[in-house]
């Protein structure tokens, strides 16, 4: 087993290890603390590409492994983060927006894989959408419970609609 070719799968596992670790967070309540988690997988997901281009291991298997992660951790985290910490009051709206986010974050990641595209993206990438949700959630107390569903269905539609967005 080639130990070097591990090693940005492993930096992706532990994203996806911090959306679990955000999800749990999120079940006991601790929303600050699963919103940090998010914001570390972030950190995490802009290191493994990195790595496995550096390295020299880039694979078909860690783009796959690296989208599983993040749709855990940047789209399904996140969405349950905000209907937990805000969407909830509400009821059966919130938890529509929350599902909404989550499979845009799906069908964005989706569209990512295949279209395979090197110098832009279509449509905003759930590695911004689902981050910048944990910031709102930490704003929680600043902002205004109606900004929430606002900014979930505008991020969920960005990131499905056709704009090209420049890779950096």
């Amino acid at each position: 087993m080639n130990t070097k070719k591990q090693i940005p799968n492993i930096i992706t596992l532990s994203n996806l290890i911090s959306g679990v670790i955000s999800l749990l967070f999120t079940l006991q309540g601790n929303h600050k603390e699963a919103a940090i988690a998010i914001l570390f997988g972030m950190v995490l997901d802009s290191v493994d590409g990195r790595v496995a281009r550096r390295l020299e291991v880039s694979s078909d298997f860690g783009k796959e492994l690296d989208s599983l992660a993040d749709l855990v951790t940047f789209g399904i985290a996140p969405a349950i983060l905000t209907y937990s910490a805000v969407l909830n009051v509400l009821g059966i709206g919130g938890i529509v927006i929350a599902l909404v986010f989550a499979l845009c974050g799906a069908i964005r990641l989706a569209r990512f894989n295949v279209l395979n595209i090197k110098t832009y993206y279509i449509g905003t990438p759930i590695t911004f959408a689902g981050p910048l949700m944990a910031i709102f959630v930490l704003l929680s107390n600043k902002l205004p419970v109606m900004f929430y569903p606002i900014a979930s269905i505008v991020l969920s539609y960005l990131m499905i609609c056709n704009i090209k967005v420049p890779k950096y």
